[in-house]
């Protein structure tokens, strides 16, 4: 991020523009919508400069702007539409010390001017670093599409209610109350009676909302699936917007996190193979103790909390203490593998079973039913899998089978960073070792990528030559 996006208090404050032309006119038209004091420099403006200088809105000086204008002003656009003055202009607001756009000019900007939705008081802001200005547009229509004209006087009858809903405890309480508020009865009341309606409604809310219980704290055992924030269910994003406080693993990406409330509290409980460890018995007591407080609390898990996350040690902790608990299913690494290599975990005539291990658990590397994965056709998808291969491997081989069988291994699956190797039985612990894979890697055994599955049987072929 190039830009960070803050919202500028104007209000009776100078910014200053240089230009009267149609540059000119495109900002003035967003800037008047500001409470600012705006102040123009143009020798010959546009009739519509001079006409908002006439009713008031602007103070327009028929002159080029002087470095004994800029004391005092918050913003200086240079819109003259010529090099030289705006590069005049730049020079002058920063020895005086002030923040300069060039309009269409990015590069020599200290600042940049977003689309913007305007729902006065909310406002949306709209920017891509001027990379693309057309999809900023897009973006824009879309929100105005979406946020009603309502929104703003909501807002601002909400506005004039805030100190009177400090009398709720901040936190939880509080953001119930203006939920239903913006998003239950201050729609309504607004749609019935106006803004009248909109004021007797908030004070009939805020009674029922202090004469209510403290809602009960409650922990969601969520899937953060494989690491696509896009991979998300519509479940788990309210469920992360809801949380109070996210206790997350180690391998659920800094994306996902980023979509939690900003005021969540985020802990670390993260798990690691042979290095940091957080006990299993800590963060039970960690959820306990938020969701008694009232908190509502998300147990954030990489991939699927059903499969291999110790879902249920936690439940029977969360029961043994009466804490009220909900699964939110997430997808597994399995799924988000086998679509990153272009195959599907079944198909018809070849595998009528799927099979879903683990590589070691808390005791070592797991013995499994050998002889029936060296079965030909036989699909499984092995977790926590990549120090355990060389072991897989000897024990498939060992019940009879196949060297040539296919095997993937899929490193950080669904992420920016996935890579997939391809190998086979045969080959499989020291292709891994020369490919130094990092991040979390499921094996796919029984499936190749889908364009090397055309090329099998010319490799079985070579396989068994002499």
């Amino acid at each position: 991020m190039k830009h960070f996006p803050i919202f500028l208090a104007v209000e009776n404050r100078r910014i200053l523009l240089s230009g009267g032309g149609g540059a000119a006119l495109a900002k003035l038209r967003l800037l008047m919508k500001t409470g600012a004091r705006i102040e123009v420099f143009a020798d010959a403006p546009a009739p519509e400069i001079a006409d908002w200088a006439a009713a008031g809105k602007l103070l327009l000086h028929p002159r080029e702007m002087r470095p004994c204008d800029l004391p005092g002003a918050v913003l200086v656009y240079a819109a003259d539409e010529d090099d030289a003055h705006d590069a005049r202009i730049k020079r002058l607001a920063e020895a005086a010390g002030v923040l300069v756009n060039i309009v269409d000019n990015l590069k020599d900007s200290a600042f940049i001017t977003p689309a913007i939705v305007d729902r006065d008081p909310v406002t949306v802001a709209i920017g891509t670093e001027g990379a693309a200005p057309v999809l900023a547009r897009a973006i824009k229509r879309d929100l105005e599409d979406r946020l009603p004209v309502t929104l703003g006087p909501l807002a601002r009858i909400g506005k004039a209610f805030r100190s009177a809903a400090e009398a709720l405890p901040f936190g939880r309480k509080r953001r119930d109350f203006w939920a239903d508020y913006y998003f239950d009865e201050g729609p309504r009341a607004l749609a019935d009676s106006g803004p009248e309606g909109v004021e007797k409604a908030l004070g009939r809310l805020l009674a029922r909302h202090l004469c209510a219980p403290t809602r009960a704290g409650h922990v969601a055992l969520l899937g953060a699936g494989p690491g696509d924030p896009e991979l998300l269910t519509l479940k788990a994003r309210k469920a992360l917007d809801a949380a109070d406080v996210v206790i997350h693993d180690r391998l659920v990406t800094p994306e996902i996190l980023d979509l939690a409330r900003r005021e969540a509290v985020l802990i670390d409980a993260g798990k690691q193979g042979f290095g940091r460890h957080t006990p299993q018995e800590d963060i039970n007591r960690l959820m306990i103790e938020h969701a008694r407080k009232g908190l509502q609390v998300v147990r954030l898990k990489s991939g699927d909390p059903v499969i291999y996350g110790r879902l249920d040690e936690e439940i029977d902790a969360l029961g043994a203490a009466g804490v009220t608990w909900s699964i939110v299913p997430g997808i597994t690494a399995a799924s988000a593998a086998a679509a990153g290599i272009g195959q599907s975990l079944t198909r018809r005539g070849r595998n009528s079973a799927l099979r879903i291990l683990t590589g070691h658990d808390t005791a070592g590397f797991v013995e499994q039913d050998w002889a029936a994965l060296a079965r030909p056709g036989t699909v499984a998808a092995i977790y926590m899998a990549k120090r355990g291969a060389r072991f897989l491997q000897g024990r498939l081989l060992m019940h009879g089978a196949a060297a040539e069988t296919p095997v993937t291994i899929v490193a950080n699956a669904s992420r920016p960073d996935q890579r997939s190797l391809a190998s086979s039985l045969a080959t499989l612990a020291a292709d891994l070792d020369d490919a130094g894979l990092l991040g979390p890697a499921i094996i796919l055994y029984g499936l190749a990528p889908r364009a090397a599955e055309a090329r099998l049987p010319e490799l079985q072929e070579l396989a068994n030559a002499p």
